[in-house]
């Protein structure tokens, strides 16, 4: 569809409003035809993939409880690669982050189920040995997300206040960054989303989402972009080792994440 392609204008105001708050939800990203044309062979794939089901949710971690997470849609089906090719997602992404250009780091599903957990207080970027902060993940909800369905909540200007970075997602991270967040006097912002509405934040911003009590589930599809200059860094944990092997193969530390897991999707056009 030609809406997944063409540009979605932004203001510098908004491009500012990014890189003060970092995040910010934008209006009308896609329509609901997009969404009737690509959300059923993404919800197919996450029933099919889902390593939980009729695993109790009392059974679970708090972070099993918190969403089904499929991930590398993009490589399963050629339907799901179309909508996380978008271009007009990477190119808000390079715009908000002020890149030449934008690669995939990776995609994934992240599901709430009806009862559906809580998502702990953290910071994306913990996961991942990118060597520099130019990292952004577009959230994608294929309907509307009131407050009881539990969509993100952010910590205003927490991406640059270098707190809670060593925390995996845990009860833990929830209790530590929520004090840290309070004595800090970063703002929490939460808000339901419309149909179309697609937010972006940064890979240090501090988010959360609360649990699902609507009844229904939460249908999101997330797209994890990255400068295409990026380099490897040095994994710093277990989770940064994990996401090399799964996510940088055959390059070294030091150099630019060119690999086959992660394609150019949009480049700035030259002069």
């Amino acid at each position: 569809m030609n809406e997944l392609h063409e540009p979605y204008p932004l203001t510098e105001a908004q491009i500012q409003q990014f890189r003060e708050d970092g995040f910010i939800k934008l209006k009308n990203v896609f329509s609901k035809v997009a969404f009737d044309k690509y959300a059923p062979t993404i919800t197919r794939l996450v029933h099919e993939e889902n390593r939980l089901a009729g695993l109790p949710m009392e059974e679970r971690t708090t972070y099993q409880q918190a969403f089904i997470q499929v991930g590398n849609l993009w490589r399963k089906d050629e339907t799901a690669k179309e909508f996380s090719f978008s271009k007009r997602l990477a190119r808000i992404a390079t715009e908000l982050m002020g890149t030449r250009g934008t690669r995939m780091y990776h995609d994934q599903a992240l599901y709430k189920e009806e009862s559906g957990g809580f998502t702990p207080w953290h910071a994306d970027q913990q996961y991942w040995p990118l060597a520099s902060a130019k990292s952004v993940t577009a959230w994608v909800p294929f309907q509307p997300v009131p407050v009881e369905m539990g969509p993100l909540c952010f910590g205003k200007g927490s991406h640059i206040k270098n707190i809670g970075r060593d925390l995996e997602i845990s009860d833990e991270s929830e209790a530590l960054i929520r004090q840290l967040i309070r004595e800090n006097g970063i703002v929490e912002v939460l808000e339901p989303f419309e149909c179309g509405e697609v937010s972006f934040h940064t890979g240090w911003t501090l988010h959360r989402a609360g649990p699902n009590t609507s009844g229904r589930p939460r249908e999101v599809h997330t797209v994890i972009f990255m400068d295409i200059d990026m380099k490897l860094a040095e994994p710093k944990n277990e989770n940064q080792v994990n996401d090399r092997n799964a996510f940088a193969p055959g390059i070294e530390v030091g150099e630019i994440m060119a690999t086959e897991m992660n394609p150019v999707l949009y480049e700035v056009p030259s002069e």
